[in-house]
């Protein structure tokens, strides 16, 4: 990098407004865009992530910036940093990276929580901790407001990341009743965009991989099942308007307007413009009817809600992944890798 480096434009905050902020898994795909927005509004972002699943490229922009530090560090270990405000995203967050390691999955969202509230309480700090609609486990309400309890299996597939959040969440409010931490908790329902993971096994990026890949769509079962996605740019506003809140509650962010699993199929066929094919197949298990959030509480208490359209989303999303499956053609000197090398990120000390 040489010296005139340029920068994306960062506001000038004077001292007193100008905040010190450490994002936890702030090299992954949420993580990435809330460190965007929080430099451009000129803060002191630190960056903690053990590239896991984050990746060094979603930051590297800001590599060099005076008001930008980027630490490889492990939450499960404990950190000393003195800093106003948290922002604990570090999990695996998509089902083939927390399913592939569940042990670390639950260390993450259970030992790096007690680290993260252990190092606000000992500065002072307001820690926001990213949360997830999976809390609410296969939902038996629709939509689900933030005094649902959920309906969560402990030893299914998945339970590593839905009870490493659900106890992720009591431990919040454990230390904020019994040490006085001030906590914010943000229930993320799925977001989509630029930065996400191409083989999440999610719905819109499956599509949009198979679309670009001149593949059929797959559609599983009669495809009325209905999913909402939020842009990531509607959410990083929700979590910084949390966090600037006095709202200790948990507190949903998502889009509440559902499209049917067939509909995305279609939007997506058409944005890509080419000629795929969409496929039925057989139901998949455990998948899930419907998933839908109740967001009053956010639109009454942080006057958010999403605004990005569906379409000018994947618009964006679809541009990255273009991108992105360029960037991998152009650096394959190796031939594609056997299943077998599943072992990357794996730590031995299990």
């Amino acid at each position: 990098r040489s010296f005139t480096q340029k920068y994306p434009p960062v506001k000038f905050l004077s001292e007193k407004d100008r905040k010190r902020i450490l994002i936890t898994g702030g090299a992954g795909f949420v993580g990435s865009h809330l460190t965007d927005k929080l430099m451009m509004d000129g803060h002191e972002v630190t960056v903690v992530d053990n590239f896991f699943t984050g990746r060094k490229r979603n930051v590297e922009h800001w590599i060099g910036h005076e008001n930008f530090e980027l630490i490889n560090h492990d939450v499960v270990e404990p950190l000393y940093i003195e800093v106003d405000q948290i922002y604990h995203l570090a999990s695996p967050a998509s089902p083939p990276n927390y399913m592939y390691n569940p042990i670390k999955t639950l260390k993450t969202n259970t030992i790096g929580t007690l680290n993260m509230l252990g190092l606000a309480k000992r500065v002072g700090a307001r820690l926001l901790l990213a949360s997830t609609s999976e809390v609410y486990g296969d939902p038996e309400v629709h939509p689900q407001n933030e005094d649902y309890w959920g309906h969560v299996n402990p030893i299914g597939p998945r339970a590593c990341y839905d009870e490493g959040k659900r106890v992720a969440e009591t431990m919040c409010y454990a230390y904020m009743k019994q040490e006085g931490v001030e906590v914010r908790v943000a229930r993320i329902f799925n977001t989509f965009g630029p930065r996400m993971h191409m083989n999440d096994g999610r719905v819109v990026s499956n599509f949009i991989l198979q679309a670009l890949q001149g593949e059929p769509l797959t559609v599983y079962g009669p495809g009325t099942q209905t999913r909402a996605f939020q842009y990531v740019s509607d959410l990083v506003n929700g979590l910084v308007a949390l966090m600037n809140s006095n709202v200790s509650s948990p507190v949903n962010l998502g889009n509440p307007e559902e499209h049917t699993i067939l509909e995305f199929a279609q939007l997506i066929k058409k944005l890509v413009g080419d000629g795929s094919e969409i496929q039925f197949l057989s139901e998949a298990q455990d998948d899930p009817q419907k998933r839908k959030p109740d967001i009053r509480k956010a639109k009454l208490l942080l006057g958010w809600e999403p605004v990005v359209p569906l379409e000018e989303g994947l618009n964006k999303a679809i541009h990255y992944f273009r991108k992105e499956l360029e960037y991998q053609a152009n650096n394959q000197y190796i031939p594609k890798p056997k299943p077998a090398r599943m072992k990357k990120g794996r730590t031995r000390h299990n």
